[in-house]
């Protein structure tokens, strides 16, 4: 029963949103991304989860360097082939998939060339986060960027003021 009424909840709470994480696995990624970028480079992680018929729930997050210990090396976020080997392999193992990732940028949370022509997962849907000030707390939702990927690399922009109505961090996520 309390299954049902969360989701009932959750269709008037959050109508639109194509994306929800708990909030308290949010505010533990951004953390562990601050902590492991140590306020002067880059770092970033899988979002797992599952996907309804486009609408995406985080369960659980893989960070890169955990895939990939030399990820952070050059500064920005790089990861190998095994690495992708090692994601795709965890999220057979958990009966989960990617739904998302999130990487920090210093500054303003812009979409690099890099990253607009490297997706992580170049899978229609896909939706990168990007988490700017190295993910220096307090981050409004606003000031995420929030991309969709739609193929052939090309992207469509959820963040800014949008953020807030694609990606949902709230009580009844």
């Amino acid at each position: 029963m309390a299954f049902s009424l969360k989701a009932i909840i959750r269709a008037f709470a959050a109508p639109s949103h194509r994306l929800r994480c708990p909030p308290q696995l949010w505010r533990r990624i951004i953390s562990e991304l601050e902590r492991r970028g140590e306020g002067r480079h880059e770092a970033g992680a899988f979002l797992l989860g599952v996907d309804d018929r486009g609408r995406k729930e985080v369960r659980e997050v893989v960070y890169y360097d955990d895939l990939d210990p030399h990820a952070y090396d050059t500064g920005v976020c790089v990861l190998h082939g095994d690495a992708f080997a090692r994601l795709w392999s965890l999220c057979r193992e958990k009966k989960l998939t990617v739904v998302g990732d999130a990487h920090t940028h210093p500054g303003s949370a812009f979409q690099s060339q890099s990253d607009r022509t490297n997706p992580m997962v170049a899978r229609a849907g896909h939706i990168a986060i990007i988490v700017p000030d190295f993910a220096r707390w307090p981050i409004r939702v606003g000031k995420l960027g929030v991309y969709e990927y739609v193929g052939d690399h090309t992207w469509h922009d959820r963040g800014g003021l949008a953020a807030s109505r694609y990606f949902y961090r709230g009580f009844w996520a």
